[in-house]
This record gives C-alpha cells, sequence and structure tokens, in this order.
C-alpha cells in the first residue's frame, strides 16, 4: 500500500491513517530522533514488550510502563531483584510477562555496563545504515536489515537480551535511526 490520505487530508504511512493513538505517534514520535540513555532504554525496552502484540496495546500501556520502570533510569532498573520481578507480574497496567520483564532488568544492567564504551545511544547509532531505505510502498519494506542483524549481535554480545533483529529494526525505526516513513507521506524528511 502507499500512503493513505486521512479524512484531515493529510497524506501518511496506511497504519496510521484513522485518528487515535496510532496516528498520533506516527505522527508527532515514530522516526524522531530521541536522546539520552533512558529515552534509548525505554525505546529498546518497549520494543521487547511488544514482541507478539499490537504497538497500540504498549502505546496505551506505556505510563504505566513509565512508572512500573522507574522511567527507564538504567541504574534504578538494574538494582532490581527478584522482589520486583515479582511485583511487576502482578502489576496488571503494564504487560505481564516474565522473560520481557527478566530481560528489562538485564538490559538495564547492561546499558549501565555500556558507559564504559561510550553508552547505549551511540551504540546503537553507530548501526545506522549508509544507504538507508526509501519505500513508496509497504510491499518494498522489509522487516530486518543487515544493520539491525549487526545491532542485535553486538547488544547480545554485550549482554543484552530479546534484542533479536526484527526488534532491533523495529527499534531503529522507531527512534529515526534511519527514516522509515513511506515516499509520500508528509512526515517523510
Amino acid at each position: 500500500m502507499e500512503p493513505v490520505i486521512g479524512e484531515d487530508g493529510v497524506p501518511r504511512c496506511p497504519w496510521a491513517g484513522g485518528p487515535g493513538v496510532m496516528r498520533d505517534y506516527h505522527d508527532t514520535e515514530w522516526g524522531n530522533r530521541v536522546s539520552g540513555e533512558s529515552a534509548y532504554l525505554e525505546r529498546l525496552t518497549l520494543e521487547a514488550f511488544q514482541s507478539g502484540l499490537s504497538w497500540s496495546t504498549i502505546l496505551n500501556k506505556r505510563p504505566a510502563f513509565r512508572e512500573a520502570f522507574h522511567g527507564f533510569d538504567a541504574e534504578a532498573v538494574a538494582a532490581f531483584g527478584p522482589g520486583d520481578v515479582e511485583r511487576l507480574m502482578q502489576e496488571p497496567r503494564i504487560v505481564r510477562n516474565r522473560m520481557k520483564i527478566e530481560a528489562a532488568v538485564t538490559n538495564a544492567r547492561a546499558t549501565v555496563a555500556l558507559r564504559e564504551a561510550g553508552g547505549l545511544e551511540s551504540f546503537v547509532l553507530s548501526f545506522a545504515p549508509d544507504d538507508p531505505p526509501a519505500w513508496a510502498d509497504t510491499a518494498e519494506m522489509t522487516t530486518t536489515s543487515a544493520e539491525s542483524v549487526a545491532l542485535s549481535k553486538g547488544l547480545k554480545k554485550r549482554g543484552f537480551a530479546f534484542v533479536g533483529p526484527t526488534t532491533m529494526f523495529a527499534l531503529m525505526e522507531a527512534i529515526g535511526v534511519f527514516d522509515p516513513h513511506l515516499v509520500g507521506c508528509f512526515r517523510r524528511s
């Protein structure tokens, strides 16, 4: 599919054609660069929690995730122990998946350790594609790239979990490592 024209007359990526949380996310966040360790850790964590679920589910639960994970402060989450994992398993406002919760704690610890090598933000950005895609139609889009595979492998070597190539590709799109918007979408730079 090519970009669709919403009822407001604005061309957007097809998944964001109608009003609501997804369109708001598309129009204001998706594909925008973020900065700072907690912003990167948040996006990495939420992409992992999204695996197997709809992104709108995660967006609707994002305020609770931010509260439960202390604003994605790496040191605070890295200090979580088994009792914190159990507490989060009882929190109905977030996705209660033990493997994903434990991965969030593991990734916070790995984020703190990565500071010695320049930090999570610079590490992720070092995998930006030299030749970013410029898709005109959703049929052209991919769910992984050589860069997302390399980022996944690099993060795993650094002790991160739940960072597969597809999840890392979604992360790279979400945080604007490259412009993910279709040619013709009003958000395409």
